[in-house]
């Protein structure tokens, strides 16, 4: 059988790392996909890019559109990044009945509705296992692994920029923006980090893996983001004595308030138990864990970022498209794990309705009674408190921190109290919140 045509549009780092996997693998990919696959076309902005990288006899071009447009491609890979042009070259290629291959978690958070309904259609496919989590097979997991399973809840380190930055405050006690100088010097880190350290990257992943989860439209724009930019060294500290690590988690969980279910969609910083295995995901690495009826807890780790892991997904999806090309698209698994005309449209839940556990850091004079007074404005919001930590404030200080760990409450109710506790007189600044996941 002829090999199937593919064209790239891309050769950065991931662009770079699919090329090379794609050769030096290319037999075992063969015996795996049953034809060969060959990149016939390659579009670059520079094409001194493709120099050394590029074998003879692949084409290389400057327009992506002569790749969406050739009638011998067959699967068109894009890996530029962005939204506009990457968007309007996949929905090209869609209209030319192409398949598509993309690592574009943005674009896919941002379109990826237009994007499915459109390759449906025209009864072409749209992979995208490279979008989330690296070289972690966690779309083909939620998606075809675990169709068995009633998925209730995914809890992810998805982002290794931050994932880093935590690591490096937690084990050399530094601050955030010392952290963050170290992730951009070892390129971790992009010059302009905003999307990683304000949550958006990860936001992104967790809003595909959640229409994924529980067969629901992507609906990025109602998911809750927090980056970690405002998070202190000394509330890491604090929450290592208690027995918690912080991770910024990416959360999307099924719920229900007031009888009537409804969906968790949330990016922030969160305390997890030191025990638990997710919270000693350290460095760059990401980590997913699923809970499902009938499986229960599974965890997913590996490398998120980089040329070949990052490879490793895009080929795997190659493959994919390569067996099920004749197949007919009725048979096929679908974009996102149910049938697209049985999506169900469960509201995501405003972050005021979602109930978890606090951390809660309030810097205050050193007075008798001001532990009741806190204490107090909890019991009347019905917040119970599960741990204290109040250190013995040095001979002569005037203030000090008391920090305490909540039973689960609403997060209406929290925010209501800590309005009050932030109007006494001996309370001195802002209460630090950070939530609370237990993942048992």
């Amino acid at each position: 059988m002829k090999p199937i045509k593919v064209g790239l549009i891309g050769l950065g780092v991931v662009g770079a790392g699919t090329y090379s996997v794609l050769e030096r693998n290319a037999e075992e990919i063969r015996r795996r996909a049953g034809r060969a696959i060959e990149i016939a076309m390659v579009a670059v902005r520079n094409p001194a890019r493709a120099d050394g990288v590029v074998r003879a006899g692949c084409e290389v071009v400057t327009d992506p559109n002569l790749v969406v447009n050739h009638p011998d491609i067959e699967i068109v890979v894009e890996l530029i990044g962005g939204c506009d042009t990457a968007r309007e070259l996949i929905m090209k290629a869609i209209a030319n009945g192409k398949h598509v291959v993309t690592a574009n978690k943005a674009l896919l958070a941002l379109h990826g509705n237009e994007i499915f309904a459109a390759a449906q259609e025209k009864g072409v496919m749209v992979a995208f296992e490279a979008a989330v989590a690296g070289g972690i097979p966690i779309i083909k997991a939620l998606r075809e692994g675990l169709t068995a399973n009633r998925i209730e809840s995914i809890a992810g380190i998805i982002n290794g920029t931050t994932n880093f930055i935590l690591s490096e405050m937690r084990d050399k006690g530094i601050d955030f923006a010392t952290a963050l100088k170290e992730a951009q010097a070892l390129g971790y880190a992009e010059a302009d980090p905003t999307f990683d350290i304000e949550g958006v990257d990860a936001a992104h992943k967790v809003t595909i893996m959640s229409a994924i989860a529980f067969g629901i439209p992507v609906q990025f724009d109602k998911a809750y983001v927090e980056g970690i930019s405002k998070l202190q060294a000394v509330d890491i500290r604090y929450a290592e004595q208690l027995g918690y690590r912080i991770k910024l988690l990416g959360i999307a969980r099924r719920t229900v308030v007031g009888g009537v279910e409804g969906i968790e969609l949330r990016v922030h910083p969160t305390l997890i138990p030191a025990k638990r295995l997710i919270a000693n995901v350290e460095g760059a690495m990401n980590a997913v864990m699923v809970q499902a009826d009938a499986v229960g807890t599974s965890l997913y780790y590996g490398k998120g970022a980089g040329a070949e892991p990052t490879a490793s997904s895009v080929i795997a999806d190659l493959v994919d498209i390569t067996r099920l090309a004749t197949a007919d698209p009725g048979n096929r698994v679908p974009h996102l794990a149910f049938q697209p005309n049985l999506l169900t449209d469960v509201a995501i839940l405003p972050m005021s309705e979602i109930t978890t556990s606090y951390y809660l850091r309030v810097y205050v004079k050193n007075r008798l009674g001001v532990m009741a007074d806190l204490t107090r404005i909890l019991a009347d919001a019905r917040i119970s408190i599960d741990a204290v930590l109040q250190k013995e404030p040095a001979e002569n200080a005037t203030r000090l921190d008391i920090v305490m760990l909540t039973h689960q409450t609403q997060e209406k109710n929290i925010d209501a109290a800590i309005a009050k506790i932030e109007q006494m007189e001996t309370v001195v600044g802002h209460v630090v919140k950070i939530r609370l996941e237990s993942l048992s």
